[in-house]
């Protein structure tokens, strides 16, 4: 009784259907051993009683070859059995680490998508700001994305006059103002009033392009 081998690399390819092709040499191992211990008990024998009797001469009541055979077979198969369940184990720890692999990955991009998702829509950014004037004080910096200035923001923000509108009306009083710097959120608070440069705030702010 011969059993047909065929090698499954267990390397990074492993796949559900590979490990189920593995399960299924198993079972058919272990069908073909239990036929083999069947032939065994049919004829009376196991795989280590004698097949000689009381004076040494080979047992006429069994099918000697028959027997012969059907012990090699097993001793065999267990051996490959043995080696498959290896096989098997070490399948089934690699499919088990690609697949944590991949819900890793799946979480990073869930991750990013939910930070893109919530991350609020800027519609201004500061391009410059002068040392010592009223944003430099407040701690607006170059490169910040406006999310909102006073009562300006993403929803109603047309131009840059709205802001501009907000500056004028609100001298030497404070401004919130919420920036996005840096991957977070911050918040401001900014007076407009006179100093000894140009203007209220001493920063220039460029509407972003949609």
């Amino acid at each position: 009784m011969k059993m047909s081998r065929g090698n499954i690399s267990t390397g990074s390819s492993v796949s559900e259907d590979s490990v189920r092709l593995l399960m299924k040499r198993k079972d058919d191992i272990e069908d073909q051993i239990k036929a083999c211990y069947e032939i065994l008990q049919t004829a009376g024998v196991g795989m280590d009683a004698p097949l000689v009797d009381g004076e040494g001469f080979p047992r006429a009541d069994v099918d000697l070859y028959q027997i012969r055979t059907a012990r090699h077979s097993i001793s065999c198969l267990q051996n490959d059995h043995k080696a498959l369940m290896i096989e098997i184990e070490e399948a089934l720890h690699q499919l088990h680490a690609s697949v944590r692999v991949k819900q890793e990955k799946d979480g990073v991009k869930q991750a990013l998508g939910d930070q893109r998702a919530s991350t609020p829509s800027a519609f201004a950014s500061v391009e410059t700001v002068t040392l010592g004037s009223p944003a430099s004080k407040a701690g607006l910096r170059v490169g910040d994305q406006i999310l909102e200035f006073g009562s300006v923001n993403t929803q109603n923000f047309r131009n840059l006059q709205d802001i501009a509108s907000v500056v004028q009306h609100s001298e030497g009083k404070s401004v919130r103002v919420g920036v996005f710097r840096n991957g977070e959120e911050v918040h401001l608070n900014l007076t407009p009033q006179q100093w000894s440069g140009r203007g209220l705030l001493g920063c220039n702010i460029v509407p972003l392009r949609s």
